[in-house]
């Protein structure tokens, strides 16, 4: 029985015949990179930008280029030299950092979620309940939540002994492939640790359900049709957003035994991983006004001094 400790690198899926997937890979990563930047930017320079929705959509900004950058670029860089190598040390660097930023954003989710029903819900008492000093917190809470939860994971992942051999099935390194390797005892110590872990997540979900029966109750009694559509509007990019984060990791995660296998597991990783990033600047620039206005007036100054 050999230890994780003891093995010098991991060898990843390689992408070098799935030629489809490689552009695919590469338009998403770029996408995800000009988008995500273009928020940051706005956020960072609009002076209108300062409310609390949109300092949380600029959190968000930064999970989502945080969560491709580790995923993508070193599958990238595989495929071009035709290797399928990755240290120890870099494969826990994966683990960590894709859990850190994709547990920070569902926390980030349901953060927003609850600034969504404040606006709706508990409109008169918004400036209190998100003033700049309580966003700072729950921002805050949301990334040291995202960190500890990735540490724990992490931690416990990598002191598992393996009995099988160095091989992932995935083009990074994931948990649940890493689990895989491991002997029958560790494996259910580790799928302890995640039925444990993921009482916080069923919570965000719980609270996200209860938080949106209530909008929806708020804006069905709301007189006027034109007051009803604004509201919506309000919450649907979060909704949006919201769903496709939670349909595809569940599947990715979830999904039947019977039905795995190492294509499909490569095409659901890249919905959960890489899709998101790419989409959630879209859906939220969409439909909100004063983010097109400050991206196209910024776009617009950036050609000026040219």
């Amino acid at each position: 029985m050999s230890n994780s400790s003891s093995i010098s690198h991991f060898l990843l899926l390689p992408l070098a015949d799935m030629r489809q997937l490689q552009l695919l890979h590469f338009c998403l990563f770029l996408a995800a990179l000009l988008a995500n930047g273009l928020i940051i930017s706005a956020g960072a320079c609009g002076q209108h930008l300062h409310s609390p929705m949109f300092f949380f959509l600029l959190n968000l900004a930064l999970t989502d280029l945080g969560s491709i950058c580790t995923t993508v670029p070193k599958a990238m860089h595989n495929s071009i030299w035709g290797s399928r190598h990755i240290s120890s040390t870099g494969c826990a660097a994966q683990v960590f950092l894709i859990v850190f930023f994709l547990g920070t954003e569902d926390f980030l989710l349901t953060v927003m979620c609850y600034d969504c029903y404040v606006s709706i819900c508990k409109a008169l008492h918004y400036g209190t309940l998100l003033g700049s000093r309580a966003c700072a917190h729950m921002a805050a809470a949301a990334w040291a939540s995202g960190f500890l939860t990735a540490l724990l994971h992490t931690a416990n992942t990598f002191s598992l002994p393996l009995c099988q051999d160095n091989a992932l099935g995935q083009f990074f390194c994931e948990i649940p492939h890493i689990l895989r390797l491991s002997c029958s005892d560790t494996y259910l110590r580790e799928f302890g640790l995640l039925a444990f872990s993921t009482s916080p997540f069923l919570g965000c979900f719980v609270f996200m359900l209860f938080s949106y029966v209530q909008i929806f109750r708020a804006v069905l009694r709301i007189p006027s049709e034109q007051g009803r559509h604004k509201a919506f509007c309000t919450c649907l990019p979060h909704l949006a957003v919201v769903s496709l984060f939670i349909s595809t990791g569940t599947f990715a995660h979830l999904k039947p035994p019977s039905i795995s296998s190492p294509s499909l597991d490569v095409v659901v990783s890249v919905l959960y991983s890489v899709v998101p990033p790419a989409l959630n600047p879209l859906i939220y620039s969409l439909r909100n006004q004063e983010l097109k206005d400050a991206l196209r007036k910024m776009m617009t100054v950036s050609f000026q001094k040219q």
